[in-house]
C-alpha cells in the first residue's frame, strides 16, 4: 500500500477511501491516511494565511500610495475580506488562529509591498500597523501616514 502512495497518490487516495467506505480496516495504509487528513488541516491554515497576506498587502499599498488606489485594490480588499469570513465559517476551527496567522501573513504582505510598489521595504512598518479587527472591519480603509 505505500508503495502506491509514494508512486499513484490519486490511485491510492480512491482505493483507501473505498476501503474506509467499506470500513475495511486491514486494506487501510493508517499512517499515511492519518498524515494526509493532518495535510488538510495545514492547508486550510495555509489557505488563510495567504488570504491574510493578500489583504494586508492591498491595506499597504492603500496607505502607502494614495496617489494610485483604484477600483483594482478596493475589490481585492472586499474579497479578501468576504473570502477570509467565508473561510472561517467553513473551518470555525481555525478561529483561535486568526491572530497568530495574521502575524506570519504580514512579512510576505510587507515583501509584496515593497515588490508591488517599489517602495523600499523600510518604508512599510516591521510589525503590523493592522488590528485583526481592522484588517476585517468593511468599513476600515486606513489614511496615508502623516509626514513626521
Amino acid at each position: 500500500m505505500s508503495d502506491l502512495y509514494d508512486t499513484d497518490t490519486y490511485t491510492w487516495a480512491k482505493q483507501q477511501a473505498d476501503a474506509l467506505r467499506r470500513r475495511s480496516a486491514n486494506e487501510v495504509d493508517w499512517d499515511n491516511v492519518a498524515e494526509e487528513i493532518e495535510s488538510v488541516g495545514k492547508s486550510q491554515a495555509s489557505e488563510l494565511r495567504s488570504r491574510y497576506a493578500i489583504l494586508l498587502l492591498h491595506l499597504l499599498k492603500w496607505r502607502y500610495q494614495p496617489e494610485r488606489r483604484s477600483r483594482s485594490w478596493e475589490a481585492t480588499i472586499r474579497v479578501q475580506r468576504k473570502s477570509i469570513l467565508d473561510h472561517l465559517e467553513e473551518n470555525p476551527g481555525l478561529r483561535a488562529r486568526r491572530d497568530e496567522l495574521l502575524g506570519r501573513a504580514y512579512f510576505e504582505a510587507r515583501q509584496g509591498a515593497s515588490g508591488e510598489t517599489d517602495l523600499p521595504v523600510e518604508t512599510f512598518p516591521e510589525t503590523n500597523p493592522f488590528t485583526l479587527a481592522e484588517a476585517m472591519d468593511e468599513s476600515f480603509w486606513p489614511d496615508a501616514p502623516t509626514a513626521k
